[in-house]
This record gives C-alpha cells, sequence and structure tokens, in this order.
C-alpha cells in the first residue's frame, strides 16, 4: 500500500502541483504563529510545549483519521494516505524555481537569474556570479529535494502517514522557531531545533547515501567524510558534501553578497557550477527517487509476504 500511496501522490503532484500558498500550510503556518505569540517567554520549556501543541494533535488526528478509513475500507486507507503524501512532499514545490533560474542562466540573463533565486532564498543574489547562481540554485535544489521529498519518504515508510506529517511539521516548526538570531526568540526555538535534528538525522544520511550511489560514489562518500563537518548545520553538510561529490562539482565556498565576500566551507569536487550542471543535478535527485521507490517497493513486498 505504501509504495502505491507514494507513486499516486507523486504522479498527482506532477499533474496538479500545490501552490506554496496552499490553505494547508499557510493554515498551520498562522496556527503556529499563534502558537508562538501565546507561549513564547524566552524560555525553552514553552518551545517545547507549543511544540507539543502544534504537532502532537495533528500527528494524533492523522493515525485516527487512517484507522477509521482503514478500517471501513482498504482503499479508503490508501485514499488517505495519498491525500496526506500530497499535501506533505512534492517536487513541484520548488522545480519551478530551480528551472527558472536555470533557463534564465542559459539565457544570459543574469538579472532574472539573481532576482528568482533571491525570491526563492528569501535573501537577495543581486551580486552573484553566474556561477555563484548557478552552485547556489545547486545547493537549494539538493537541500529541497530532500527536505520536500526524501525526507518525508524516509518518515512515511516507518510510520505511514503520521511519519510524513510529524517530519513534515517538524521541519516546519524548525524554520518558523528555530531561526531565529535575537537570544529570547532563540530559546524558545532550540527544542523545534532539536526535535528536527533528530527526526532528520538518519533520513538526511540516508540521501546523502542515496546520491552517492547513482552518482559518482567514491567522490561522494569522500567529500561526505572530508567536508561535511565543517557545516554549521551537520545535515546540510552531509547532504551537499555528498551531492557535489556525486555531481563533480564544487557547492558551498564564497559569495558575493551585502558588498563583501561570504565565506563558507567547501562542498563538492570537480569544475565550476554553471546550467548544465543543474541539469545533472535534476538527473541526480531523480535518479535518488527511482531508488528511493525501488528500495520502498522491495519492503512493500517483503512485509506482504509475511
Amino acid at each position: 500500500m505504501k509504495f502505491l500511496a507514494l507513486v499516486a501522490a507523486l504522479l498527482l503532484e506532477q499533474a496538479r502541483p500545490l501552490r506554496r500558498d496552499n490553505p494547508v500550510h499557510a493554515g498551520f503556518r498562522r496556527y503556529a504563529a499563534l502558537l508562538e505569540r501565546h507561549f513564547n517567554a524566552g524560555q525553552f520549556r514553552h518551545g517545547a510545549a507549543a511544540w507539543m501543541l502544534a504537532g502532537v494533535p495533528v500527528v494524533l488526528a492523522t493515525v485516527l483519521a487512517f484507522r477509521v478509513l482503514y478500517g471501513v475500507n482498504a482503499l479508503l486507507g490508501l485514499l488517505w494516505s495519498i491525500a496526506v503524501l500530497y499535501v506533505t512532499m512534492g517536487f513541484r514545490q520548488f522545480s519551478h524555481d530551480f528551472t527558472d533560474i536555470q533557463r534564465a542562466l542559459r539565457a544570459g540573463d543574469l538579472s532574472a537569474a539573481r532576482e528568482r533565486l533571491g525570491k526563492w532564498r528569501g535573501e537577495s543574489a543581486g551580486e552573484f556570479t553566474a556561477g555563484e547562481i548557478a552552485r547556489v540554485a545547486i545547493e537549494q535544489g539538493l537541500l529541497a529535494s530532500h527536505r520536500h521529498v526524501f525526507g518525508t519518504i524516509a518518515w512515511f515508510a516507518v510510520l505511514g502517514p503520521a511519519g510524513a506529517v510529524l517530519y513534515r511539521i517538524s521541519a516546519v516548526l524548525a524554520e518558523e522557531w528555530g531561526a531565529r538570531a535575537d537570544p529570547e526568540t532563540a530559546e524558545f526555538g532550540r527544542f523545534a531545533r532539536r526535535a528536527f535534528f533528530w527526526l532528520d538525522w538518519l533520513p538526511a544520511r540516508a540521501t546523502a547515501a542515496s546520491f552517492a550511489i547513482v552518482g559518482n560514489f567514491e567522490d561522494a562518500i569522500y567529500c561526505w567524510r572530508t567536508q561535511a563537518a565543517a557545516w554549521a548545520t551537520r545535515a546540510h553538510g552531509v547532504i551537499l558534501a555528498s551531492g557535489g561529490g556525486a555531481l563533480g562539482v564544487r557547492l558551498g565556498d564564497v559569495l558575493h553578497q551585502h558588498g563583501a565576500l561570504l565565506f563558507r566551507p567547501e562542498a563538492g569536487t570537480g569544475e565550476e557550477a554553471d546550467a548544465d550542471y543543474m541539469e545533472s543535478a535534476v538527473g541526480l535527485v531523480w535518479r535518488s527517487l527511482v531508488l528511493w521507490m525501488f528500495l520502498v517497493l522491495i519492503v512493500t513486498i517483503a512485509y506482504s509476504l509475511g
């Protein structure tokens, strides 16, 4: 059932992509903002309580709905799983940005590429060179494919629809509450950061391993071992180092930003990024998805055979 649900959800998402500002995602973000306003008193325990109120009821409701529907008819349970996956994952939530940037670079329109990348990142890319635009777009694409696809699939494979919801909620709360620089709000978001860190620890490494398997395995593993630890967010380092090594392209490194040079750790190895490597990154992600789907199919068959 899990394999069929994944296939159906991916096909549905390709045919009718969910908007980034869809009512489900927007509604949950408003709920998270409401909880933060009422609970954020600058303490870790307040953040933990708010996280529980944000996540546990939704996860429990997902479990209850699945059990009730599946108890009535297995097909209803399958349809519920498809609906949950459709809401919690999807390539099309970020692929339009990636494709538009690639097209702009091929056309030599740096202004359009910078503008599109800036909107995608939520941070100005007005000083980026063509190579920096391609490099950062590849980084964003690899990380987005993990957050929106592979991480969700990993937890769905383990816990079913509840796992997909748990992972997506934890990712959103880490983004909304855990990325604050102010000391008071940072303490409130520390539980959200730690919760997502542990929920994402194994999926991030599974994603990196899949990049290595379907790409240049030797370089991916070498970069993973030697470069990942230098990144402040270790999961990002693992994914980018493996992805860059698998592609044979240099990621990370220096960016021209805010009138100065922004120094970042290296990730990957090989040549400077360009529009062709962006195309290669798309192929890497799709090959990885095929690998993941094959593994889910094998597990599903083994489970059905007892």
